[in-house]
């Protein structure tokens, strides 16, 4: 398997750290689509050779323009040929350095992979939740195969009861063809009697099949009420945790499996009735259980059918901008979007093409937002099935876009309830479809959705889908930010990858509540912005500057300045940390201890490096370079240890990107 392939199937936590590896320097577009030739080059021997570096960055285009001939999207095209232009313009006088770029994406891929492989092994609490996971699905497993192992006998014994009734069919004919005179024979009494038996064997069958369907029947509706609804809401549930940064979602085609065996069997079951009504029209008699119980089973086996296709109707892949792949649920008009549904039954026959149409708030109750939409793109497309889902339909909507509707006299009505990044929209998916004579409508929806129209409303918008789905598991709970909810602490460290770390002071006050507007809204204590601008500040610091140091844990990150000075002043002079700014948006600093003639205790600190600073050098070269004059003293690094004590050359050496000092 490619490296790009097993990096594609990483948890999303480890692909944050992957997306942060692309920019304008090496897009992501020309990773993708040219994977497996870039991974069979020398980029390494590249980097250091300006000859061989030329061929390659050569090849490169013409690889590149091979793929953009090929591509059926004109959009695609379009994309590819403007990077083709922006590649020659920044890497044609210096080949060498897209090589070395690449070079550094390809290292990088692979020290994540690595570092995914070793944390496989989870601890102990999540062995045992993958254990208590384990049975549930094994028990399942176990009903399902007792169900489906019931329903084929239960198609023998109606094929038993087919075979009886046509013998006993047969004798009766032959019976009453008989001359009447024959009647009242001994021989013709006998054949009477034996009709009898034949005809109480074939009640008593008639009964203990009926009795058979009705205990399958309701073992299939405990079945799907109490096992497999629940885990369709689970997955749902770990859906959104997945959205917006939790583990990577897993376990739909089990449901798949599970929801196609149960419809499987009703439908088996349906066919067994429709055998039944059959054999009731040849022959029938006072008190026949089939006339009688008959239309309420098959009524039940239709309702269960119709619940459990609609049901089996998931959005599997939330709308989500491809500019933006760690951030879905947030739609900017004008850009195009994507998401996927999917159907979790492997169906008979459908009588035509199944079509699914989007509409977007749909039902949407009158008044509750500032603004409207509608889809700009073809909105309807058909079903399909792919080839790796045994069978089973879905769809997916490539080149969405949504479209602001303009307003009578610049009114756009509910104006100020809420702002841009609280309103909450749906993207809705209908269709309808007639299967075995059971006409079924399906309806789904998107977790609620933010519309900008800015990319500046980006950070907001984010902001609202993690607060949203991780305080409530609501699938459509359009109101939500009218009243939004408090979140713990706890539920706070779920938020990011550096939830942990901001929070490890707070974790034992799991009863500590903040509220939407503190977290949002409201500016921290003595500064001009509030935690979430500084923490997103902080995370496309990491994501555009910091991410090989951060990738170390080279970085200490949240300290204040009394726990950085507690942990630094009984350390050698030189020991430095590495931590973010409190006072400044998207900035880091680091702050070395050292003591003066007297013994004293010293702390040196530096005017935090924003991304400005380090758009132009980074930041290993920054601590490799540092220099402070003094008294005229010929200038030196003070930076010798990285805190606790490692010598900083072992810690940084590798991330440093020349031999030589920068002046």
């Amino acid at each position: 398997m490619s490296q790009w392939k097993r990096i594609q199937q990483l948890e999303i936590r480890h692909l944050e750290h992957v997306d942060y590896l692309y920019d304008d320097n090496f897009p992501m577009d020309i990773r993708q689509g040219l994977a497996s030739w870039i991974e069979a080059q020398d980029w390494e021997s590249a980097s250091n050779d300006e000859t061989v570096a030329a061929v390659m960055f050569n090849n490169l285009l013409s690889q590149m323009e091979k793929v953009r001939t090929q591509e059926q999207n004109f959009l695609q095209r379009h994309n590819m040929k403007i990077i083709h232009q922006q590649l020659q313009v920044k890497y044609s006088s210096n080949p060498a350095l897209m090589a070395r770029a690449i070079s550094s994406c390809l290292k990088e891929e692979r020290r994540i992979l690595d570092s995914a492989c070793l944390q496989e092994q989870g601890p102990l609490e999540k062995s045992l939740q993958n254990s208590v996971a384990l049975e549930r699905q094994k028990n399942m497993d176990n009903r399902v195969g007792v169900i489906r192992g019931s329903v084929q006998l239960m198609d023998q014994a109606v094929k038993f009861i087919e075979d009886m009734q046509d013998d006993f069919d047969f004798r009766y004919k032959t019976l009453q063809s008989r001359d009447a005179t024959e009647r009242n024979s001994d021989l013709m009494k006998q054949e009477v009697t034996r009709l009898q038996e034949m005809l109480n064997r074939l009640d008593y069958k008639r009964k203990e099949i009926l009795s058979k369907m009705d205990v399958v029947v309701k073992e299939i509706d405990d079945v799907v009420t109490s096992q497999l609804y629940p885990e369709l809401q689970d997955w749902r549930r770990r859906q959104q945790i997945a959205a917006i940064g939790g583990p990577q979602l897993t376990g739909l085609e089990q449901l798949q499996n599970w929801f196609t065996l149960m419809v499987q069997s009703l439908f088996q079951i349906k066919r067994q009735l429709d055998k039944l009504g059959e054999l009731v029209l040849k022959v029938t008699y006072e008190s026949d259980p089939i006339p009688l119980q008959r239309p309420q089973m098959e009524e039940r086996v239709k309702f269960l059918l119709y619940h459990l296709i609609k049901s089996s109707f998931v959005v599997e892949k939330q709308p989500c901008m491809p500019t933006h792949p760690q951030k879905p649920l947030i739609i900017k008009t004008g850009v195009q979007f994507t998401t996927k549904v999917r159907l979790l039954v492997k169906l008979p026959e459908v009588d035509y093409q199944l079509k699914v149409k989007t509409t977007f708030d749909k039902d949407l109750p009158p008044g509750r937002v500032s603004r409207q939409f509608f889809i700009l793109t073809n909105n309807t497309k058909v079903m399909d099935i792919e080839d790796f889902s045994d069978g089973c339909l879905s769809v997916e909507f490539r080149h969405l876009q949504l479209k602001e509707k303009k307003y009578i006299n610049g009114t756009k009505g509910n104006e100020g309830l809420l702002s841009v990044t609280e309103e909450l929209h749906s993207l809705n998916f209908e269709a309808c479809f007639t299967v075995q004579g059971l006409n079924i409508d399906l309806e789904t929806c998107s977790l609620p959705l933010v519309v900008i129209s800015n990319v500046s409303q980006l950070p907001g918008g984010w902001a609202s889908v993690m607060w949203y789905n991780l305080l409530t598991d609501e699938p459509k709970n359009l109101c939500f930010f009218a009243n939004p909810p408090r979140a713990n602490w706890s539920q706070l460290s779920e938020l990011t990858m550096l939830g942990e770390k901001l929070l490890g002071q707070h974790v034992s006050c799991s009863d500590y509540q903040v509220s939407w507007s503190r977290f949002s809204k409201e500016n921290s204590p003595g500064k001009p912005f509030s935690f979430w601008m500084w923490l997103d500040s902080i995370l496309e610091l990491i994501k555009k500057h910091l991410l090989p140091v951060w990738s170390e844990n080279y970085i200490m990150g949240f300290v204040s300045k009394e726990t950085e000075r507690t942990l630094l002043k009984d350390k050698e002079p030189g020991t430095f940390l590495l931590r973010f700014s409190e006072s400044h948006l998207g900035g880091i600093t680091f702050t070395w201890v050292d003591r003066g003639d007297n013994g004293e205790v010293k702390f040196n600190s530096v005017e935090p490096y924003t991304k400005n600073r380090l758009s132009a050098l980074p930041f290993a070269d920054i601590i490799r370079d540092y220099k402070v004059i003094s008294d005229g003293v010929v200038p030196e690094n003070p930076l010798k240890f990285l805190y606790p004590d490692i010598p900083k050359d072992e810690a940084f050496g590798r991330l440093y990107n020349s031999h030589f000092p920068y002046h």
